[in-house]
């Protein structure tokens, strides 16, 4: 049996839990770096999760901007987990600083994988190909919505919209027998492994606890343990109905800064002291969506999203 999986961005927050879970299962994992320097980073992460045996963990210098390394990181795969995507730490003056990246390395990585005789790959996409162009009031968000790239949104948003839309064109037009499940996440939280963090956990629950956040924004947010995104993209890895949907991965509910700064206060006061007041989001900006499609056909159950936001703060401040 073929038990090989190729990750892409290893050293991002969901890539490195998502090679943990596989090596735990029992899977040869192949992993992509920009630079092979990398390697420590994840073999550190990994040891800290306790992971002792490296002999099924093997590492490719591969990026998405060009073709080099692609075709041996891809061979002999069953599988190819396509997570690695720009993110940017401030939004660029270029959209395309953004999209051409996140667009062009999914066709680079479907095409090597199709190539190789790939079964299926899952690619990564985000809530933000979803929910930024119906108007959220008296709308539950599902998988059936896309974003419009023609809207006047953020270029991180487009971005990953266009990628997402030029994966299924890809495997409709060019893709031959290879499958294509798309994963969609929401904010994703839950614990840091090594030095492996997440720009959420960053910007939103430092910035809170610090108190150099001082104000809750005008909008809400889903919220995602890493461990379940991880896990759903095994799910949809080897779920034979997988193949073809996309799911939106988010925990019941969906919460503002201020919700945050309230969990905070009330389950780790002692991290509390620094937290901003903050004026409560107006119900008007609390967005719904639904998992139901992933916990029916995957049987997937994400943990709530108290329990994922702790775990990230848990993580980071003991």
């Amino acid at each position: 049996m073929n038990n090989n999986v190729l990750v892409t961005g290893g050293t991002g927050f969901v890539g490195i839990h998502s090679i943990l879970q596989l090596l735990q299962q029992g899977y040869n994992v192949k992993t992509t770096l920009r630079s092979l320097s990398r390697r420590e980073v994840i073999l550190h992460a990994l040891a800290e999760a306790s992971i002792t045996d490296f002999s099924n963990l093997s590492f490719y210098e591969a990026e998405l901007t060009d073709d080099t390394g692609w075709k041996e990181a891809v061979a002999n795969c069953q599988y190819v987990l396509h997570i690695a995507s720009p993110f940017p730490a401030q939004q660029p003056k270029d959209e395309n600083e953004l999209i051409i990246p996140a667009r062009d390395g999914a066709l680079r990585v479907l095409k090597a994988a199709r190539d190789a005789g790939v079964k299926r790959v899952v690619l990564t996409s985000s809530f933000a190909a979803i929910g930024y162009s119906k108007d959220p009031q008296n709308h539950v968000f599902t998988e059936a919505d896309w974003t419009d790239e023609q809207a006047p949104i953020m270029p991180y948003v487009k971005s990953k919209t266009i990628a997402e839309k030029a994966a299924w064109n890809f495997i409709e037009t060019e893709g031959g027998a290879m499958e294509l499940a798309v994963i969609n996440p929401v904010g994703i939280f839950g614990p840091v492994m090594g030095d492996i963090s997440s720009a959420s956990l960053d910007t939103i629950v430092k910035g809170i606890i610090s108190g150099s956040t001082t104000e809750s924004p005008a909008f809400t947010f889903g919220v995602v343990d890493v461990r379940d995104v991880a896990d759903i993209h095994i799910k949809a890895m080897v779920h034979p109905q997988a193949a073809g949907q996309r799911f939106l991965a988010t925990s019941e509910g969906v919460v503002s800064f201020y919700d945050v700064a309230q969990l905070i206060k009330k389950e780790r006061p002692a991290l509390a002291s620094n937290i901003a007041d903050m004026q409560p989001t107006d119900e008007k900006y609390y967005t719904q969506m639904s998992n139901q499609k992933a916990v029916k056909l995957l049987d997937w159950h994400p943990a709530n999203k108290e329990s994922a936001m702790l775990a990230s703060i848990d993580s980071l401040y003991n």
